[in-house]
């Protein structure tokens, strides 16, 4: 199964109603939390569904669907592990079990943080994307504040950032323990494992 990156392979750009998704809210809707069970332990997210429901919707699918159990994080960037990048980031990458036959869904349009507001600080929660508009599954945490990954910041040469659409809230240890395990070139040696992911209270 092909594996994306926060840079990858393009994909056909859809329409909101080809993925399936709403553009906007009706009313403003309260951010979700979402429990991210670990093998190195449990760290919480809040999902904003008001900012940025094209991409919040298109997470929460997933998890409702049971795609990330089983899952991993298996990338982590760090200041040194990226030699052929001018803008370096700090992140930690996962996705959905590498081993599912089941087919992610289409790709989604890109809600660029010019248009929602939300900016990858320390903690916030991104969409991974080649193009615009073909992210499917795999998400990324920020690790201290990243502008380059806004709209307008230059890690992706296209300009267009990447779509933020939430921040972890509590468990931001965890994070950092996955972020600090051993390593080579990008890839985590081994795998953290996901065990489970579901919405919470």
């Amino acid at each position: 199964m092909r594996i994306r990156y926060l840079m990858a392979a393009v994909f056909v750009p859809l329409s909101l109603a080809a993925a399936g998704l709403r553009s906007t809210p009706s009313v403003a809707e309260d951010p979700v939390r979402v429990i991210v069970e670990t093998e190195r332990g449990t760290f919480e997210l809040e999902v904003d569904v008001d900012r940025a429901p094209v991409t919040a919707a298109n997470f929460l699918r997933y998890v409702d669907g049971g795609f990330y159990d089983g899952g991993t994080f298996f990338r982590t960037v760090h200041q040194d592990n990226q030699p052929n990048d001018s803008i370096r980031i700090a992140v930690v990458q996962g996705g959905r079990n590498p081993d599912s036959e089941v087919e992610s869904f289409p790709p989604i349009p890109l809600e660029r943080t010019s248009e929602t507001g939300i900016l990858h600080e320390d903690g916030t929660v991104s969409m991974a994307r080649g193009g615009p508009d073909t992210a499917t599954q795999s998400f990324f945490i920020c690790i201290g504040d990243q502008p380059s990954l806004d709209f307008g910041g230059m890690r992706n040469p296209d300009g267009q950032g990447f779509a933020a659409f939430g921040r972890v809230v509590d468990g931001m240890d965890v994070v950092l323990a996955i972020h600090r395990a051993p390593y080579e070139a990008q890839q985590l040696t081994p795998p953290a494992r996901i065990v489970r992911v579901y919405r919470g209270e």
